[in-house]
């Protein structure tokens, strides 16, 4: 106990040294509307988001919680925040009064989440419900406002459970006990087996801090005076590294026992907060309360997933990669805020891939769901090859053979060793072979097809074949991209005349990107606006259309301007992107098509960096007023604040990138086009030790004069020198300094 006396006093003692950002974080943002977020309480990337749910599992309540319903049917252990579709939800439990309920009503006003923390006051039952959170486990106090019997249903499952979309499967139970003492039930454990979007095995522990008594099936009971609290303690084992389940009970209770030995809630609050405090001081900002708000919050959900499915004591283990999503900007974003954690996730990317033999493509809990298109997380791994393993850091023999075969990409790499020639081959034969040999089960990409076609013709595969074409193309870019630094010729020259493939989609006669079939003769009648969505629908897209995917190449910026005519032409087409009529009515799948300005999606990730081509054809001021068309629209503080999924991170990444005035538009390689700052002033600090060497510098943005009306870049400099190629490299930020951007209220070209 005197230990943690003196965790509790070290904890205070950061409270007072550093700033409490933690406060300007709201977890309701993105709760409302389309944004499929969760108040749920959590520790940066951990196991565990622990709290309430008003559905159970249809696509509006993907996150299981809607800002706009009134009633809660559950508080359950795990929660993924701002994804399209549902899973997880483990765990549920429910206090009530007299006979069991399904929900229980509930106002915003007896609402509160913090980070690491969510309370409500469930009046109807006279309780309060308090919830905190560590990497693996949750502690609820639940305190009766009333002398009476209060009962608690603990039901071991998802809730998620089946929706008319997914295969049905029986759940059923692994393991279950029930662990009582002379007075009653104190506990209970066991395991059970679900599948909603993946397949996959939760184990469970569950204590009680005062003994009670059965009162029926998965119903307890708890005698309660006035004033007095129940304590509920809940961990997990997602059983990440150990193959099977027969374990997973015992490693729940041990993870339950390392993280929360005690019943101190005060203490678990306390630390979480501290834990995201931390993550909040790697970028600091200066700014109105309102600028702090967005920051803060975007900062939060950037750092939600992926999260670690290890058991404590072991190496982690990070799953829940959407990778479709945040291969865009949050992936890069972690390797400047957080390049430790960035280290680990590309080690299990890997480490899944050498698991099924594949590098995954959307991953949750260490099960591949295969949702969305391309193998997105080839541009993550080659992207950390670039600027943490590169060429800079080791050598290599550019004459050693590459073995190419399943089996070699189950080779057993050491991650502390990333800047080794064994990791990075281990690493490429992974990616190669993942981009050129057939795959087992629901896997969507042909590459026979590609291979003999240079695109995926719509009579031979039902849908989506222009959005795949296009977004393979990047990956095969990405991979020849690694190729050519470990000198592998001949593989470079393969994968990168592959990531031309999508010239073959576009047809130049009318500027837009659109289906062929097998003899090369185009679609008609063919309709920019048509959307689609669907591998086993008739379509061209996928969550998109012609507008939003002419513009999907982000490897061969020059080269797509030249097919649209040039420059001149260029600006016109893009320009006409938001001018077009922000129309969706009738034209087919349109759920994730929203935040619109004409037929720019900004609700949607495949539009995400198309405001930035505005810089390098030489109209930044074209950016600026998009960027703060798109602030002020779609990034608000509020539940309704968000125009689409938040998806990961992926949405608020867009948000701190932009802040700052500059985004990853090329999110392989290091490369960060400048846009226009939001924000006057940020501060990310260096101070971490990645690749054996230590950084101790501090990366400033300034953004000087920054107003309403002085929303136009004058000028930009680096550490004192002029910028007119509108770009800055990842190194440059590692290097420390200043980058100053010159504010006015308008822009002479």
């Amino acid at each position: 106990m005197r230990a943690w006396g003196i965790l509790a006093v070290c904890l205070c003692m950061w409270q007072v040294v550093f700033a409490d950002l933690a406060d300007y974080v709201n977890p309701f943002v993105g709760t409302a509307g389309t944004g499929h977020t969760s108040p749920a309480a959590c520790v940066p990337f951990g196991l565990v988001q622990a709290g309430p749910d008003t559905g159970y599992g249809d696509w509006a309540h993907c996150s299981g919680y809607i800002y706009g319903d009134t009633s809660i049917c559950g508080f359950t252990q795990t929660h993924l925040s701002g994804t399209g579709c549902p899973d997880l939800g483990d765990l549920r439990i429910l206090p009530f009064r007299g006979e069991a309920a399904e929900r229980v009503p509930f106002e915003h006003a007896d609402e509160e989440a913090k980070p690491g923390y969510y309370a409500v006051v469930l009046r109807t039952i006279f309780v309060k419900v308090e919830i905190a959170a560590t990497a693996h486990a949750a502690i609820y106090r639940i305190t009766s406002d009333m002398d009476g019997e209060l009962g608690l249903l603990v039901e071991p499952k998802s809730i998620f459970y089946n929706p008319p979309e997914f295969p049905k499967i029986e759940r059923r139970s692994l393991a279950h006990a029930v662990k009582r003492d002379e007075e009653g039930v104190v506990g209970l454990s066991g395991a059970y087996h679900t599948k909603c979007w993946v397949e996959r095995d939760v184990g469970y522990a569950v204590a009680f801090s005062r003994p009670g008594r059965v009162a029926g099936d998965d119903v307890y009971a708890f005698n309660l005076k006035r004033g007095e609290a129940l304590f509920v303690k809940i961990g997990l084992s997602a059983g990440g590294r150990v193959n099977g389940v027969a374990d997973h009970q015992e490693r729940s209770r041990s993870n339950l026992s390392s993280e929360i030995p005690d019943w101190n809630f005060g203490l678990v609050k306390t630390s979480a907060r501290s834990s995201w405090n931390r993550m909040l001081a790697s970028a600091v900002i200066d700014g109105t309360d309102d600028q702090k708000r967005n920051w803060y919050t975007s900062l939060y959900h950037l750092c939600v997933h992926p999260n670690n499915i290890a058991d404590v004591g072991e190496s982690p283990l990070y799953s829940t990669f959407s990778c479709w999503d945040t291969f865009r900007a949050a992936a890069p974003l972690y390797t400047i805020l957080f390049p430790e954690y960035a280290a680990s996730f590309v080690d299990s990317l890997l480490e899944q891939g050498r698991r099924t033999g594949f590098l995954p493509i959307w991953t949750l809990w260490g099960r591949d769901n295969q949702c969305m298109i391309g193998t997105h997380s080839v541009p993550m791994i080659v992207d950390w090859f670039l600027k943490e393993g590169g060429e800079n850091s080791w050598s290599w023999r550019k004459d050693m053979p590459i073995p190419f075969s399943n089996s070699n990409s189950k080779l057993q790499l050491d991650p502390p060793t990333q800047n080794s020639n064994s990791y990075w081959l281990a690493a490429y034969t992974q990616i190669k072979d993942t981009l050129t040999k057939p795959h087992e089960g629901r896997f969507k990409e042909r590459w026979d097809l590609l291979d003999k076609y240079g695109y995926y013709p719509f009579d031979e595969i039902m849908g989506e074949g222009v959005s795949r074409t296009m977004e393979c193309a990047y990956d095969d870019w990405c991979a020849g991209v690694m190729a050519e630094k470990l000198g592998f010729a001949e593989d470079a020259a393969f994968f990168l005349k592959r990531s031309q493939g999508w010239r073959n989609v576009f047809d130049q006669s009318i500027g837009f990107v659109r289906g062929r079939d097998s003899k090369g003769a185009w679609r008609t009648p063919y309709d920019p606006y048509a959307l689609g969505h669907g591998a086993s629908k008739d379509n061209d897209f996928t969550e998109g259309n012609a507008f939003q995917y002419s513009w999907h190449v982000m490897q061969d910026p020059e080269g797509l301007i030249a097919a649209m005519g040039g420059r001149n032409a260029f600006v016109r087409k893009l320009d006409s992107l938001f001018t077009a009529p922000s129309k969706t009515d009738g034209m087919g799948e349109v759920l994730d098509v929203t935040g619109l300005i004409g037929q720019y999606v900004h609700g949607n990730e495949p539009s995400h960096h198309v405001i930035y081509f505005y810089p390098q054809v030489g109209y930044p001021d074209k950016a600026a007023e998009r960027i703060r068309e798109v602030f002020d629209k779609f990034y608000l503080p509020k539940p309704d604040g968000l125009c689409g999924n938040d998806d990961c991170g992926q949405m608020s990444a867009w948000y701190l990138f932009s802040a700052m005035g500059f985004y990853p538009f090329n999110p392989c390689g290091g490369e960060y086009v400048l846009g226009a700052p939001q924000v006057p002033k940020v501060t990310i600090k260096l101070e971490r030790k990645v690749g054996g060497t230590q950084n101790s510098n501090s990366f400033t943005i300034t953004a000087k004069n920054l107003s309403r009306e002085n929303k136009y870049v004058k000028s930009v400099t680096l550490n004192g020198k002029l910028i007119t190629d509108w770009k800055i490299r990842h190194s440059d930020i590692l290097s420390g300094g200043e980058l100053v951007f010159e504010m006015s209220n308008r822009f002479s070209r």
